[in-house]
This record gives C-alpha cells, structure tokens and sequence, in this order.
C-alpha cells in the first residue's frame, strides 16, 4: 500500500573502481538494477579499460553516466583525509571529470553528473571554499552536470549559488546517527539484512528531514550489494514510488542561471602550502 505518496527516486552506485589485475565490487550485477552509476577515474579507483568497460556497460543498460571524483589515493581507496587547497580541488576534478568523458564521448554518450568519493566526498560537503571549487571545475566543463550531495550541506548550497542543479543524496548501505550520515568505521551488522535496510530507508526518507532526497546510492562493494538494490526497488514498489535517473538540465538554462565563482588565487595557494 501507498502510505507516504507518489514520489521519484534515482538508484545510483559507486563503482568502476577495479584496476589493473584488482577486481573490486559487484559492477555487473548491480548495473541491471540502478539508473545512475558514479564511475571511478583513475584517482582514487579504476583505470582506462575499467572507465571503457563502465561506460560500455552503463549504455547497454541505459544507466545515466557520472564521474565519481576523488582523491589521487589508491593505496587508501581515497577514504584517507589529505589536506588539499581549493585550486587542487578543482583541478583534481576538472581533470577527472574529462578523463572520463573522452571515453563517455567515444561511446555516444552524454555524461550527466558529477559525484565525489570518499574523503573528498566527506570535505567539500563540509568546507565552503572546497565546495566552490568542485563547483568551478563542473561549471568550466559542462553547466549542465548535476552535482550529487548531502542535504543541507555546504556543496548543496554553493552549486545551487552556482546555477548548477543539485540531487541531494541518502545513502542505503551506510548508517546514520542523529541524521548524520556515517561513512566510515561501520560494520556489517551496521547495515543490517538487505530488507531492513530497504526499510530503514523508505522510514527515513518519509521524513521531513530527507524529503528533498532525490537519489539513494548502495556501493558496489557493499555485501550483497545486488541484493540491496533489488530489496530497494521492491520497497519502493510498495509504496508508490518510482526509479528513475534524475531530469538533466537544459544546458542553455543552466548557462543563463550560471553566477561567477571565484577560485583562490596563486598567491593564496602558494603562502598556504609553505
């Protein structure tokens, strides 16, 4: 039965974060299930062929396509906190997010998000100069790439002063405690079965705390990944909502709402790191 009304939702997942000879996540499994993929490029997760084999994988199922941006730190999985200024914010996502649209473009498709991973995720969502900065690279690339980010957080609040359209995000395989979501020194029995979860998930998403939610992420390497997301689909079902990728901006609309955002300059950066 319908108990919370009619309402739209975007399953995304972080994945193509395998390289080299490293397997990592559930990426085949979980693609038939999610509308969106976050796709590791090269920093933190993933190499040229797994970004190829993302793309190809994501257009076969009609996925939506974002880059999923980090820091340059494989050895930590780019869950390790680095301390960084604003212009290596922007340009370690500019970079990434072009690495992976060459192989977006070669396979004839649109990118249409953008999304941080891990310890950078944790930052700009925290700290308003980096939140401005992942802001400018998304502007100097493409306007019209949504940003996905936490509710209330500082990264919502400088894209929507930056004309960028914004999906705020709840995560279903990470706990949260006090509202807050928590994204590292969890366990399995945190995340519970896949149906607790599932509905743990719609409860809080009922509330008015998560009512502007517009996307739910489960990871790829997430225990029973696949399993979570279909547990999700089903909840969801059950209680009216749909699954979909969320609507991509006109870029001509995102062009016009667009207000300048200005970076640290040089100096700035240079007197920081000394």
């Amino acid at each position: 039965m319908n108990r919370t009304g009619a309402r739209a939702l975007d399953l995304n997942c972080d994945l193509g974060e395998s390289f080299g000879v490293y397997r990592h996540g559930a990426d085949a499994e979980v693609m038939p299930l999610i509308t969106s993929a976050n796709i590791a490029c090269g920093a933190h997760a993933g190499d040229p062929r797994t970004m190829r084999e993302s793309v190809d994988l994501a257009a076969r199922h009609g996925v939506a396509i974002g880059a999923h941006v980090g820091f340059a730190d494989r050895e930590g999985f780019g869950r390790r906190a680095i301390e960084v200024g604003a212009q290596d914010v922007h340009d370690l996502c500019l970079a990434q997010i072009g690495a992976l649209d060459a192989f977006v473009r070669a396979a004839g498709q649109r990118m249409a998000h953008v999304k941080p991973h891990g310890a950078l995720y944790v930052v700009v969502n925290d700290r308003p100069d980096l939140a401005r900065a992942v802001c400018a690279a998304v502007t100097a690339f493409d306007p019209a790439l949504a940003l996905y980010a936490l509710p209330g957080s500082a990264l919502v609040h400088a894209a929507r002063a930056a004309g960028l359209a914004v999906v705020e995000e709840f995560f279903a395989d990470r706990p949260y405690e006090q509202g807050r979501v928590r994204m590292f020194g969890w366990g399995p029995d945190d995340l519970g079965t896949p149906t607790t979860a599932a509905e743990r998930t719609v409860q809080q998403l009922s509330t008015a705390a998560f009512a502007g939610v517009g996307t739910v992420c489960v990871h790829s390497d997430s225990p029973a990944a696949a399993d979570r997301l279909s547990a999700l689909r089903t909840r969801f079902a059950g209680e009216g909502w749909t699954v979909a990728p969320p609507r991509r901006p006109d870029p001509a609309a995102a062009l016009e709402s667009l207000h300048p955002i200005h970076l640290l300059p040089a100096s700035t950066l240079e007197r920081n790191r000394s």
